[in-house]
């Protein structure tokens, strides 16, 4: 078996906790690249993205880069796609990310938007 990164090793350790703890409720998922972020609702039990939203979506393609007013943004609409969607708790899966700057701003932003986690 390959040696993995810090990074591969923390997003494991993230992971398995969160399916430790969830229950049943689906995850918010993100992911952060040096110009986009990206956040999708995945219900695990069956296998499928209830909502998603990312910096690339054609309605912000132009206007959005990669800072924390634009996580904020992407935060906003994946929580008002997930509620559309019925989906109202879920559990927060910031993969091997740290937790400040972009990824906070993302996720202070479902937040207030009307996701609880």
């Amino acid at each position: 078996m390959a040696k993995l990164s810090l990074f591969e090793r923390r997003r494991r350790r993230v992971r398995t906790a969160l399916k430790a703890r969830s229950g049943d409720r689906p995850r918010l998922s993100i992911h952060r690249s040096g110009r986009h972020i990206y956040a999708q609702v995945i219900d695990d039990a069956q296998g499928h993205t209830v909502a998603s939203a990312s910096t690339l979506d054609k309605d912000v393609r132009g206007k959005a880069g990669s800072n924390s007013a634009a996580a904020a943004d992407v935060g906003k609409r994946v929580a008002e796609a997930a509620t559309k969607a019925g989906v109202t708790r879920v559990v927060f899966d910031r993969g091997g990310f740290l937790f400040h700057g972009r990824v906070k701003a993302l996720a202070d932003a479902a937040r207030e938007a009307g996701l609880e986690f």
